[in-house]
């Protein structure tokens, strides 16, 4: 089967299931190209609820599709690979969570998104990192706040605030491969750009960028922007989204390590092969569920 019988045959069956195909920001450029939409958590997350679509193929990795199972209650999601996880989700387990919260009794536990249905389930409120410093400013000021589990946008969130935070030891592998050195020669080699970076960096090439935040934010700044040029410190995913949206401008990647292997297992034929077979459905367990969508819910709601 070539590309264009490839493609056809995924348009054929999306029509056949009545489906949906929602792609992340980080993920290869045709799978980008074949999406209904693409996007960052929140904006996939919001269009997963309102879809009326009875199939989701969810182009991303396993937390965001378990995102998506909650929000769309009766409704069949799928991911292509199911291989696909997230380093950072894997590194808070329910128990270490508990344990912390027994730590600080009385603390509210804002939980970015990059985590199991099972931690979101015992935190208090989602956040992902286009509405961290929202979430988080919504919470009175007199109560503590446990900030699960990426101690790099935890850290982005309590400096924009001025207030403490207890973070929890997470990290993203790939932003935390995007580092100041390449940050720096990029800026000397090209003294014209501007440099937009992911709060999940850490925080010596935050303080370096001129603009942080998430895939959204990154998209609307430099569509905004009157730069043309521009430095791109996240998931080199979005590079292809940026150059398509705005193919008269340059955008350099940062670092040629910042690719997500998780996010990359994801190819069309994979897509194919989900919506041929119906597989693999992501499905959350009753009890976990209802307490996780109250979380995502009362993110949606401040968002």
């Amino acid at each position: 089967m070539n590309q264009t019988e490839l493609i056809q045959g995924i348009q054929s069956l999306r029509q056949k299931r009545n489906a949906i195909i929602l792609a992340h920001n980080y993920q290869r450029g045709e799978i980008q190209d074949l999406a209904d939409m693409v996007g960052d958590s929140l904006e996939l997350s919001r269009r997963a609820a309102q879809t009326d679509a009875e199939v989701i193929v969810f182009c991303g990795v396993h937390f965001m599709a378990e995102t998506a199972a909650l929000l769309c209650p009766g409704k069949k999601v799928l991911i292509p690979d199911p291989q696909a996880g997230c380093a950072m989700a894997a590194m808070l387990t329910v128990r270490q969570l508990r344990r912390l919260k027994a730590e600080h009794a009385g603390a509210v536990v804002v939980c970015y998104v990059n985590s199991t249905a099972a931690v979101k389930a015992d935190s208090d409120v989602c956040c992902t990192s286009a509405n961290a410093v929202k979430v988080v400013a919504s919470i009175s000021e007199d109560r503590d706040v446990i900030f699960v589990p990426d101690r790099c946008l935890g850290d982005y969130v309590q400096r924009q605030l001025g207030r403490d935070l207890i973070l929890w030891e997470g990290y993203c592998p790939t932003h935390h491969r995007i580092v100041l050195d390449d940050i720096l020669k990029l800026k000397e080699e090209h003294p014209q750009a501007v440099a937009a970076v992911h709060p999940e960096c850490t925080r010596d090439v935050l303080d370096a960028a001129d603009f942080v935040g998430s895939t959204s934010g990154i998209l609307k700044f430099c569509h905004d922007s009157s730069a043309g040029e521009f430095i791109i410190g996240t998931e080199m995913g979005m590079i292809h989204r940026l150059k398509k949206e705005s193919p008269d401008r340059q955008f350099y990647q940062v670092g040629r390590f910042s690719d997500c292997p998780d996010m990359k297992l994801v190819t069309p034929e994979k897509v194919l092969w989900s919506l041929e077979n119906l597989e693999f459905e992501v499905t959350v367990a009753p009890d976990v569920a209802d307490a996780a969508r109250r979380s995502v819910q009362r993110m949606v709601d401040v968002s």
